[in-house]
């Protein structure tokens, strides 16, 4: 459990997590109900999800899988509803399905770059509509999940960098709208975070990765329980008065050039 905060601070709350078993998404799972919050993990594959809620009812806390692909709105609006049924009304949600190859534009196809865009956009933009109807009012709080590449162009990632800045301007159209209704929506954008599928795909070798790592001020790769507890911390009643704001999380790649950075890191040495 975390350290961060001492005591629990989502007691009777439920959340719907997309993309949510595995990844760091499951990390915030855990930690979310690690304070007390019950969980409805949203995802494609139900094995997938049953193992992760299992794991989680394991150790002492209320999970439940719930399938849908978040580019079928009908059915996430459906599996939304059945979390609701299942542990209540809903207080926080985070926007996590996302998806990521990479690519140069010229080596990717007009629908491998929509399939991007239609989960991590289309995605989020579904799941923020087919919740509001079941949100707890006023008093709820999104997360949608972002990346660095919503504000740092980048080699090969074309498509992540058009769907995340959409994210990212979608979260703060919906923080205006919603705010009135006591609805508070904020990004996360994590930088290089170790053990996920996208730092796989994106530093593949010891030597890409040794690569990464220089280019990140505080020589690290961040961990999943870090990007969790800054999603308990935007959950909490400490960020009650925080709303459209995209936090980044990247031990300071950004600063340095980082679209340039990757370029180099991610050129074959001679």
């Amino acid at each position: 459990m975390s350290e961060v905060f001492e005591k629990k601070v989502l007691d009777g709350k439920t959340a719907v997590i997309t993309g949510g078993g595995s990844g760091i998404n499951l990390s915030i799972a855990k930690r979310f109900t690690e304070h007390g919050a019950k969980v409805a993990l949203i995802g494609r594959t139900w094995e997938k999800l049953d193992a992760a809620a299992s794991e989680i009812r394991k150790a002492g806390g209320v999970a439940s899988g719930h399938p849908a692909d978040v580019r079928d709105y009908d059915a996430l609006a459906g599996a939304i509803k059945s979390a609701r049924d299942t542990h209540g009304e809903i207080d926080l949600v985070v926007c996590g399905a996302a998806g990521n190859f990479p690519a140069p534009a010229l080596g990717m196809s007009a629908n491998a770059f929509k399939s991007v865009v239609d989960i991590d956009l289309l995605g989020t933009f579904n799941t923020c509509r087919a919740v509001f109807e079941h949100l707890r009012r006023p008093g709820a709080s999104i997360i949608n999940i972002s990346a660095m590449q919503a504000f740092t162009p980048m080699p090969m990632q074309a498509h992540v960098c058009a769907a995340k800045a959409g994210v990212d301007m979608l979260t703060k159209c919906l923080a205006i709208e919603w705010g009135p209704e006591g609805v508070r929506v904020n990004s996360i954008a994590p930088g290089a975070v170790d053990e996920t599928e996208g730092m796989r795909r994106l530093a593949p070798t010891p030597e890409i990765r040794k690569q990464f790592t220089r280019t990140i001020p505080l020589q690290r790769f961040a961990t999943k329980d870090e990007i969790a507890d800054l999603a308990l911390f935007l959950c909490s009643e400490a960020a009650r008065f925080i709303t459209g704001a995209v936090v980044v999380c990247d031990g300071g790649q950004s600063l340095a050039g980082l679209g340039v950075n990757m370029m180099a890191a991610m050129r074959p040495r001679a």
